[in-house]
């Protein structure tokens, strides 16, 4: 997130950070490897997944064991510099399959990139990892599938989990509220967005900021709160000016019943990038308590 953006997050912060309730404990999977089982390896494997009429790229790092596994699958952001990939290890080491994919039109997926492409997206890769002949293939549990993602990856999980109820959780980490950027001027969205455009087919600054600028309050974070309030969520937030936009939501959840989000703050950048082993911890923690 360009330092312009946050600048415009940071104009509208008013709510506090919300309390801190999950568990920054180092688990196992954290800080060693498991001991390995000769039978049932861990390994990786590549996945192309189908949607709006190309398959775009995947990898699924499978857990040891007989399985089937619970599964995290896990978004990038814009554009996805970080992968949150030791994350993903992490949580394989813990006994969960990790899935992660790139968009259409990111990162050497084919097709054109859109902000209003990311959820079918999402939801097409859940569609294939619950089809009965990949989940046997892969390990993967049907009915224990999550997602995470961070920062407009944070963004399309709870759009994506308002439209999936079935899902077993989502985390938000550093989740950026791309419905609120709509409201920053064209002029300087477009630039940001100039910039925040490698790896991305088919897109430019000025196209992506008309995107955002139409969509507006469409795609804020406040109105999901109904879809959400039955959800397992946890919200990670950071030092980074976009923390009062999801203890927003936050508030919203619990103001129309919602009982069970959990969060944390940390003093950390919008990477993480000194709180690594700790974001691990953090969702591998609220993982096992699911």
């Amino acid at each position: 997130m360009r330092p312009i953006l946050l600048a415009a997050f940071l104009a509208l912060a008013a709510i506090p950070a919300a309390a801190q309730t999950v568990s920054t404990k180092l688990p196992p999977a954290v800080t060693s490897e498991p001991a390995p089982d000769a039978r049932f390896k861990a390994g990786m494997k590549v996945i192309h997944v189908p949607v709006g009429g190309v398959a775009i790229n995947g990898v699924v790092y499978t857990a040891q064991g007989p399985g089937p596994h619970p599964t995290l699958v896990i978004l990038h952001g814009l554009p996805g510099n970080e992968k949150n990939l030791d994350l993903a290890q992490a949580v394989r080491r813990a006994g969960w399959n990790a899935v992660t994919f790139n968009y259409r039109g990111s990162w050497g997926s084919p097709g054109p990139f859109s902000f209003a492409g990311i959820v079918p997206d999402t939801r097409a890769v859940l569609a294939y990892l619950r089809d009965p002949a990949n989940a046997a293939r892969l390990g993967v549990d049907p009915r224990r599938i999550a997602i995470a993602g961070h920062s407009m990856g944070g963004w399309a999980v709870a759009e994506t989990t308002a439209v999936e109820p079935d899902l077993l959780g989502a985390v938000m980490i550093s989740a950026a509220d791309m419905g609120k950027l709509g409201k920053v001027a064209a002029a300087d969205l477009a630039k940001d967005m100039d910039g925040n455009r490698e790896g991305l087919t088919g897109a430019t600054g000025e196209g992506m900021a008309a995107e955002l600028i139409a969509k507006g309050d469409g795609w804020r974070l406040d109105p999901l709160a109904p879809a959400l309030k039955s959800t397992r969520l946890l919200v990670l937030s950071s030092d980074d000016g976009l923390a009062p936009d999801t203890d927003r939501l936050i508030a919203a959840i619990k103001g129309v019943g919602g009982t069970k989000v959990q969060a944390f703050h940390a003093a950390t950048d919008h990477g993480w990038s000194d709180k690594r082993l700790t974001l691990q911890a953090l969702v591998i923690n609220w993982l096992a308590g699911l």
